[in-house]
């Protein structure tokens, strides 16, 4: 299966349009446009009933306590772990492309709605949601996609894997709001294949210059 996108060009830095977060000399980040990208496909093995996309940062520092602080950045060698910003599932075996933009533009604060999105597909909730909690004006549930919104002062740069899954059944067995986890635990046993483009972003002014 082959998967390709007119927005990311693989392991190329993504562009602060697909973004949550850009940065912004005055405060660090600011809100970016936040579009969801294209992606089209072909090749899809035989027997394939539905489509799962699915993006997940796999850089997020494992310990908040050095994140965003102005006088230091987080060390390279602390421990990452994943962080969804999308899962949109039951796409149709018919379907070959997700356009631009058809599932995002700009960010919504509290979350966009969901589970259900344009077309008859499904949203799962996103990272944000737990990121957000404490946060009065921002908490609620984060359906669909959230683009990159790294720490300004991290040291690694953030790979984002943008992965498309061709599934054995035409509906997951998820029922009412789940999140992107669910997903990826609820079709663990029907993929058929899978192809991923992956993306790069920084918001540390440094790691951007180099």
């Amino acid at each position: 299966m082959n998967l390709s996108s007119h927005s990311i060009q693989h392991n190329q830095a993504i562009d602060p349009r697909f973004a949550f977060g850009k940065m912004d000399k005055q405060s660090n980040i600011a809100l970016s446009s936040n579009i969801n990208p294209h992606f089209s496909w072909t090749d899809a093995p035989e027997g394939t009933k539905s489509f799962v996309m699915v993006c997940v940062d796999s850089d997020v520092p494992s310990k908040p306590d050095d994140v965003n602080q102005l006088d230091r950045e987080v060390p390279a060698d602390l421990p990452r772990v994943e962080f969804y910003h999308w899962a949109l599932i039951d796409i149709p075996a018919d379907v070959t492309e997700i356009k631009e933009g058809a599932h995002s533009k700009d960010v919504t604060p509290k979350g966009k709605g969901g589970p259900s999105a344009p077309g008859g597909l499904r949203h799962g909730i996103n990272n944000f949601t737990e990121w957000f909690a404490g946060d009065p004006d921002m908490k609620g549930d984060y359906f669909g996609y959230d683009g990159p919104c790294p720490p300004f002062n991290d040291s690694l740069v953030h790979h984002y894997h943008f992965t498309l899954y061709a599934l054995d059944i035409e509906q997951l067995p998820l029922e009412g709001n789940f999140k992107c986890a669910d997903v990826v635990k609820a079709m663990a046993q029907h993929v058929l294949a899978e192809a991923t483009i992956t993306g790069t972003y920084t918001l540390n002014p440094r790691l951007a210059e180099s």
